[in-house]
């Protein structure tokens, strides 16, 4: 049901489903989405929603919520197609086929009847259990929208959904806008078919007993006629009511008041009722919907608050710590950093001074990554500002493990191009060609290197084609 909170219910819908699976199937690898929800400016719980948001499209969650959607409309769709069909045949079955007289509180079972026990139980149900669950016809939707929705998560997007809204009280205002809606339908139908038949055929009403006294049924009809009567519809007179004993024929008006006596307890006492439950159902829905906030301290959100926690410092305020540590540490320059090309060390020994070379003033120095904290913010800088062009620093000296080659890939998917330069050792000239380096440690470099995905020619052995790569304008 549409509302103004659609899109905020849609974020935390998906941040309910992320949640329950990651509770069933462990944590999901969110290590680019918590590094961007972290930059964004905004409160913890937009933070989690962000980071929600990013993991949905990630892993297709996102799919799995619009599939339920999907599945929950055509299962009202059905049910209101069902409603409509059994409108009819209650109508049709209260008055028969015109070849018999009607009796008209057997008209009156079948056409309220129903209606009336399923109301009178909405009415308990909701009195006993406030906080709502799936009766009736919301039961049968909720199965047809299960039935409906495939995939793996469809189940764990409804689980979130009803979770969600429990919690804010607003499970039974959806279950009963859903049930009234479709009785709404039914007996609107059903009055409409009444009025289409008893329009186009005559048909005789009278009442009938065996146990009870005549005067019972005048009473009763009085009763029943009286809310009716000060809506304007027309009830049977004593006298009417106790000739209609079906032993002798009335006039053609007589059977006409009966006709909108029978109407106006269908209206007074079936429609009215369901359309006045439907309307304060979708309006407690539609308040519910408006206050649905991020609860944090739910399990699978408390753990985020730490991990999600904006950085409290840039590059360039841990600039005078780095320098205690070497020449070889770069002083990475956080304005810079994400908008010029940037040269990037990568754990570079002390022995390898950095900047290797000087930097021209059209490049940025990102520093040497020596350092989970160095590493860290150079990566929360780049997610923000990704580097047109990135240039990264390796020391062929050293064996490629996993942790190198891991942030190899992340710094990587914060750049439009990436390129590698190889260093070997030797004198201050030759830190700039990989040729005294081990070869076997070399070609472990160009081996794993080719295994991410980077081809020969984005791999540099000496300053000058790196550099001069790096400075092109590739505009």
């Amino acid at each position: 049901m549409p509302t103004p909170a659609a899109g905020e219910l849609d974020a935390l819908w998906l941040a309910e489903t992320l949640r329950l699976r990651e509770e069933h199937w462990g944590p999901l690898d969110d290590v680019q989405a918590v590094r961007q929800a972290r930059l964004a400016p905004v409160p913890l719980e937009q933070r989690i929603l962000l980071r929600a948001e990013l993991l949905g499209r990630q892993t297709g969650l996102d799919t799995s919520l619009s599939a339920w959607r999907r599945a929950a409309t055509i299962g009202v769709v059905v049910l209101l197609g069902l409603g409509l069909l059994a409108g009819i045949g209650a109508a049709m079955g209260a008055l028969g086929d015109g070849s018999r007289a009607v009796n008209v509180l057997h008209a009156v079972g079948a056409l309220l009847g129903l209606h009336a026990l399923t109301f009178l139980f909405w009415l308990c149900a909701s009195a006993v259990a406030p906080r709502g669950a799936a009766q009736g016809l919301a039961r049968l939707w909720l199965w047809a929208s299960r039935r409906l929705a495939r995939g793996p998560d469809a189940g764990l997007a409804a689980q979130a959904l009803l979770g969600l809204l429990a919690r804010a009280g607003g499970l039974r205002w959806l279950f009963g806008a859903v049930s009234h809606l479709v009785w709404l339908l039914a007996l609107t139908t059903a009055l409409a078919t009444l009025l289409l038949v008893l329009s186009t055929a005559s048909y005789r009403f009278i009442w009938a007993t065996t146990l009870l006294d005549p005067q019972t049924f005048v009473h009763l009809t009085d009763v029943l006629g009286w809310l009716p009567a000060h809506l304007g519809f027309s009830v049977p007179d004593a006298a009417l009511v106790a000739a209609s004993d079906g032993t002798r024929d009335l006039p053609a008006v007589a059977q006409a008041q009966w006709s909108m006596w029978l109407i106006g307890a269908l209206v007074t006492y079936g429609i009215l009722p369901r359309l006045l439950a439907f309307l304060l159902s979708a309006v407690m829905l539609r308040r519910t919907l408006a206050g649905l906030r991020l609860d944090p301290d739910l399990p699978g959100y408390a753990g985020l608050a730490a991990r999600l926690a904006p950085p409290a410092d840039t590059l360039d305020d841990d600039a005078p710590a780095l320098a205690q540590q070497g020449p070889r540490i770069g002083h990475a320059n956080a304005a810079a950093v994400g908008v010029a090309p940037t040269l990037v060390g990568l754990e570079l020994p002390p022995d390898l001074p950095w900047p290797p070379v000087p930097l021209p003033p059209a490049l940025a120095d990102g520093g040497n990554l020596d350092t989970r904290d160095q590493r860290r913010r150079l990566l929360d800088t780049l997610a923000a500002r990704p580097a047109p062009r990135l240039l990264i620093v390796c020391d062929t000296r050293q064996t490629p493990d996993r942790g190198a080659l891991a942030l190899i890939t992340e710094l990587s998917a914060l750049a439009q191009e990436t390129r590698f330069w190889l260093l070997g050792n030797g004198g201050p000239s030759a830190a700039f060609d990989a040729s005294e380096a081990a070869p076997t440690r070399l070609e472990a470099w160009r081996d794993q290197l080719r295994a991410a995905g980077v081809a020969d020619e984005e791999v540099m052995r000496a300053a000058e084609p790196a550099l001069r790569w790096l400075e092109a304008d590739h505009d």
